[in-house]
């Protein structure tokens, strides 16, 4: 069951990115001017000599990531994921994925719901561009628990890192001592007649949806997907040779994303016949959440009608 209990998620990470730049001699908070969005501003109020200010020049602040990477510091470049994944790409990837440098790189205020801010801001692409960079990890946390054990991990990891965060508060599906690791994914319900991948803020979308069918009588299974890259294809083949249906979720594109490469891996080893639920290949708009969730089909309620179709009609 989900717990009521909600966070938002840049609250954690500001909370952990100020512990880092406190304990940290090689973490620099690098900022996109939107500290106060992000959360950031914790650093620079209380930290502020390990505070870097860029402006509104996402190109640059990555260039100046990558010159602190190569002198030994591991810079956090924090902006909204619409601005990271699209403005700055060919600094990302000549100048930090190709190298391997130890940058890790937040995309504030993915997916859909980002605040009434409209298309512009909106990162319906980020995990799909991000995955296909060479030396890339992917993490897309579900809850503020996580948002904090990816932090961690990515700390430790000698490497760039992409961690995808969503603005809104979401429920806390993990308990304080979870064991989070880079490349695992986590089942959290069993089931046996169809099998939902999620990644990210769809996750418990996807918790709710497979509670409203267990009580139609169809047993889903949930296994969440936080890292993207590299990607759990044990858990995938797992659950697909158990209930030979898989579904993926995500706020995300339906090209490129989770659902892609759950099809890549199911593709290439275990033909199984499966689903997509994400953004169709179109542009969104500025809207409420619940509307938006609901025009695009990622509401709770759109999941169960779309699972179900696709359970009985296989």
């Amino acid at each position: 069951m989900i717990n009521i209990q909600k966070g938002a998620m840049r609250d954690r990470f500001s909370k952990v990115i100020l512990e880092l730049a406190e304990k940290d001699a090689r973490v620099y908070a690098v900022d996109g001017d939107l500290a106060n969005s992000t959360k950031t501003d914790v650093v620079a109020n209380q930290k502020p000599e390990k505070f870097l200010q860029m402006g509104i020049a996402e190109q640059n602040m990555l260039s100046v990531c990558s010159g602190l990477a190569s002198t030994g510091l591991q810079p956090w470049a924090v902006t909204f994921a619409a601005f990271l994944s699209k403005r700055a790409l060919d600094q990302i990837q000549v100048q930090i994925a190709q190298p391997r440098l130890d940058v890790k790189m937040v995309g504030a205020y993915s997916g859909l719901l980002t605040g009434l801010t409209g298309k512009t801001h909106q990162a319906l692409e980020d995990i799909a561009i991000f995955r296909t960079l060479a030396n890339m990890v992917v993490i897309a946390p579900a809850d503020n628990v996580e948002v904090e054990k990816a932090m961690r991990a990515a700390n430790d990891y000698d490497g760039p890192v992409y961690i995808r965060l969503a603005r809104d508060e979401y429920p806390y599906l993990f308990a304080e001592d979870y064991d989070f690791k880079i490349g695992r994914a986590v089942t959290l319900k069993e089931g046996t007649d169809v099998s939902v991948i999620a990644t990210g803020t769809q996750t418990s979308r996807t918790l709710e949806a497979a509670k409203q069918l267990a009580d139609e009588g169809i047993s889903v299974e949930v296994v969440h997907m936080p890292t993207i890259k590299p990607l759990d294809e044990a858990a995938i083949l797992a659950t697909a040779q158990k209930t030979n249906l898989i579904v993926t979720a995500e706020e995300h594109s339906i090209l490129g994303g989770l659902g892609s490469a759950v099809a890549e891996v199911l593709g290439e080893q275990r033909p199984t016949k499966m689903l997509r639920i994400g953004v169709e290949d179109r542009n969104a708009e500025s809207a409420p959440n619940e509307q938006l969730l609901e025009k695009y089909g990622l509401s709770v309620s759109c999941m169960v009608r779309k699972i179900k179709d696709f359970y009985n009609k296989a």
